[in-house]
């Protein structure tokens, strides 16, 4: 190779180096210029819609732009994440979802769902989560999760567990516990959780799967019974509630619902930086963390690196749920 081609080459890729430096910076101290929108991929009124709706109002004060929020509907919320993977990464699209929408959906729909939501969005924050609750109905002789998992043990498929449909988190859950117990539970799936919850009240069915903010009142009011979290620890919201790792059996079977914010991959990491940061201070506001108390969840604010991480533990623990429990949504 002679010097002038090397120098050539040399200039070229300089050249380039310049052209994307000028670019990525130039894009992050300028942005936001215009709206931002942010994809609920579920309806308007529903749980995640209402974090989501607590949010855009301070995170468009502290960007100086409007935080439009837009709910894509269908497909259990596959619809909407799929709009976002495929919006532009240039920070103007932003996308709030949860467990069973990132990491549980193309495990349990392998046919229908065609993206890896580890891949290809970017975890922008966690914002917070809160554990699934086992629940029963009060008529029921076990006082507590030690006598309910010796009942259980004792009598294979005589006990039923409701969830708010195959393949959900909900339903993973109950799955988790079953499999780590060694026990057997028929699983029964509703379409809606407030029908559970009534079902439950009157003894209609036996057990449910359920998330916190869902049976908080019911088990305050002693309408229906809380055997524990699945988490090792209590929940601060509900610190009455002991953990079903008390049963040793059942110990590790942890599984919460989250709510998290993520860009399409490729976006500056400036960009996804800086809304990590307004995020992380809206969460500390008094306004926030008393709405996430009143709702059950606990606040978490993780950045891009921990919350990437939290997500890989998420899809490797669902992972083997459904691979075991050969769970398939038809």
């Amino acid at each position: 190779m002679t010097f002038h081609t090397s120098r050539r080459r040399a200039l070229r890729a300089s050249l380039a180096a310049l052209a994307m430096a000028a670019a990525f910076p130039a894009l992050a101290d300028t942005w936001p210029s215009r709206p931002i929108t942010l994809i609920v991929p579920y309806a308007a009124g529903g749980n995640v819609d209402v974090v989501a709706r607590w949010i855009a109002p301070e995170l468009a004060k502290r960007l100086g732009q409007p935080v439009v929020i837009d709910n894509v509907t269908g497909a259990g919320g596959v619809i909407g994440t799929e709009k976002a993977i495929r919006a532009k990464p240039d920070g103007y699209t932003l996308l709030l979802s949860v467990e069973s929408t990132i990491v549980i959906a193309k495990m349990v729909t392998p046919a229908t769902v065609k993206y890896n939501g580890l891949k290809d969005l970017q975890p922008v924050s966690l914002l917070g989560s809160q554990p699934l609750v086992l629940v029963g109905k009060p008529d029921l002789p076990a006082q507590n999760a030690t006598e309910l998992f010796a009942a259980i043990k004792k009598s294979p498929g005589k006990y039923s567990y409701a969830t708010s449909g195959v393949g959900t988190s909900l339903h993973l859950g109950g799955e988790l516990l079953k499999q780590r117990g060694s026990v057997s539970m028929v699983h029964i799936p509703y379409r809606a959780g407030s029908q559970i919850v009534s079902d439950l009240a009157g003894n209609q069915i036996d057990l449910a799967v359920l998330p916190l903010s869902m049976v908080m009142q019911q088990v305050q009011a002693g309408k229906i019974r809380a055997y524990g979290v699945m988490s090792d620890t209590a929940s601060p919201a509900m610190p009455g509630v002991p953990p079903l790792a008390q049963v040793p059996a059942w110990k590790g079977a942890d599984v919460s619902v989250w709510q998290g914010v993520f860009a399409p991959a490729g976006t500056d990491m400036a960009i996804v930086t800086r809304i990590n940061k307004e995020l992380g201070e809206i969460l500390q506001t008094p306004d926030l963390q008393q709405k996430f108390n009143e709702s059950g969840s606990t606040r978490l604010g993780l950045g891009p690196v921990e919350f990437a991480k939290f997500l890989q533990g998420e899809d490797a623990k669902f992972a083997r749920v459904v691979s075991q429990g050969h769970i398939q949504v038809d």
